[in-house]
């Protein structure tokens, strides 16, 4: 349903994305990540019209995407964009601020469905509270409800959970991602969490550089990434010279810390340190010039013997 092709893109004379391409079939959700300043950010205002292209086309269905220059008003009416600042009136309610672009013909219609989007962002009991009271956390989950309110075909999100705390992170963008599937609303998101990463998307686009360097399903990107730079935006990896195995050539093994295990026979590490993350403890462990990072039930300290699965 999205066609990105061949497009790049430049501020003054720097280019910023070169050659894109890739596309997204309806309903999907797909993780742009990348290093700071590898053109995520760029990329999601391209497809939203925000910028004129230098080359390339971008097509939504059958409509081409248009840059400024062509509209009054940037922006295509069918896709919806929610940047990092949030847009949001301080002087009305949170409710008036999610059904701000709702139509009052059917006042009853329009009230249940902003209550019911708040509901899913968590913020029912600040309905009535005017946005200027609010933390940034909040502020950014009343931006996700509007965002929402319309049900674009196209949804574009950039670090959508930024600024939500910790403990709320995890269910708010559970409730997001299952109203999206439910909606049938495609979703482009950026993240530089793993766990938003590689749990709520259908594909990820890896960026560097201005450029897609991959694009893969995410249990392919986590347990099978192609370089150092792809594993490390999913989360902990150890790079291992295989001569240190025994194989006597130059090439370096990407081991995720879950693929260690401990056993009575294999290669030899010294702990150097370690500590528990609520779930398993994290060994720091020093093998050659290398230093490990390995999972273990249990906490251990001094000499280790570990094999790789």
């Amino acid at each position: 349903m999205l066609r990105v092709q061949n497009i790049s893109f430049a501020y003054l004379d720097k280019e910023v994305l070169s050659k894109v391409s890739f596309s997204v079939l309806k309903g999907e959700s797909i993780a742009l990540i990348g290093e700071s300043g590898s053109g995520k950010s760029t990329l999601l205002k391209a497809i939203y019209g925000l910028y004129d292209l230098k080359e390339g086309t971008i097509f939504w269905k059958a409509d081409q995407v248009l840059g400024p220059s062509f509209h009054l008003v940037p922006g295509m009416p069918y896709m919806k964009y929610l940047a990092q600042d949030f847009d949001l009136m301080p002087f009305v309610s949170v409710a008036e601020n999610v059904g701000r672009f709702l139509s009052n013909f059917y006042l009853k219609e329009k009230e249940a469905k902003v209550m019911e989007l708040l509901e899913v962002v968590g913020m029912t009991d600040f309905a009535h509270i005017k946005a200027k009271f609010l933390s940034g956390g909040q502020m950014q989950r009343v931006a996700l409800a509007r965002v929402l309110a319309l049900e674009p075909e196209l949804l574009l999100l950039d670090e959508p959970f930024s600024h939500i705390d910790y403990h709320l992170k995890n269910q708010l963008s559970e409730h997001v991602f299952s109203y999206c599937k439910q909606k049938n609303i495609t979703v482009i998101y950026t993240s530089h969490t793993p766990d938003e990463i590689l749990k709520f998307s259908d594909a990820v686009v890896v960026m560097k550089d201005g450029k897609i360097i991959e694009k893969d399903v995410p249990q392919h990107i986590y347990e099978l990434p192609k370089n150092q730079y792809i594993a490390q935006l999913t989360g902990d990896v150890n790079l291992i010279p295989v001569r240190y195995l025994g194989v006597q050539n130059n090439e370096v093994l990407l081991i995720r810390p879950h693929q260690f295990f401990i056993s009575s026979e294999g290669y030899e590490a010294t702990i150097i340190s370690s500590y528990y993350n609520g779930r398993v403890y994290i060994l720091k462990a020093q093998f050659h010039d290398v230093v490990l990072t390995i999972e273990s039930r249990e906490k251990l300290i001094g000499k280790i013997k570990f094999q790789i699965r």
